[in-house]
């Protein structure tokens, strides 16, 4: 039983993916700290500057709802996903697109017959199943 686990533990996947998360939750405190201490006051600044950034809220029925921290949250939420796409993402297509231009396809060895449209070897010199003549090695 333990040794199942062991090698499910010790894959290279799982080993990845730990990673990937301890690195997203350390980005993700990053943006956060980035938005709350950079684009806050770039926000206020543009709003009107004091408080108006942190009074931003609309009420229903006397219940407040604020809007500057879902703010910070959609800017942060944009930070990172664009961060992931263009430092994970594209690099990654565009190495695995990279790594697939260099297969070729295999040369063919098999030609439709000009009659009945049925696959045959290019060195048939006829149809196998119209039995009409070929050209021997000219695909068609």
């Amino acid at each position: 039983m333990l040794d199942g686990f062991k090698k499910f533990i010790l894959r290279g996947n799982v080993v990845d993916m730990a990673v990937g998360v301890v690195i997203g939750a350390a980005f993700a405190s990053v943006v956060a700290g980035l938005t709350s201490a950079f684009l806050n006051p770039l926000i206020k600044l543009a709003t009107g500057g004091g408080e108006k950034f942190s009074s931003l809220q609309f009420t229903v029925h006397g219940v407040p709802f604020p809007l500057d921290n879902f703010i910070n949250a959609c800017i942060s939420f944009l930070l990172i996903s664009a961060a992931v796409y263009f430092l994970v993402v594209l690099p990654v297509n565009t190495l695995v697109a990279r790594m697939h231009k260099s297969d070729k396809p295999a040369d063919p060895t098999t030609k439709k017959c000009p009659e009945c449209l049925s696959e045959i070897p290019l060195a048939a010199r006829r149809c196998a199943h119209c039995a009409q003549p070929q050209t021997v090695g000219v695909a068609a």
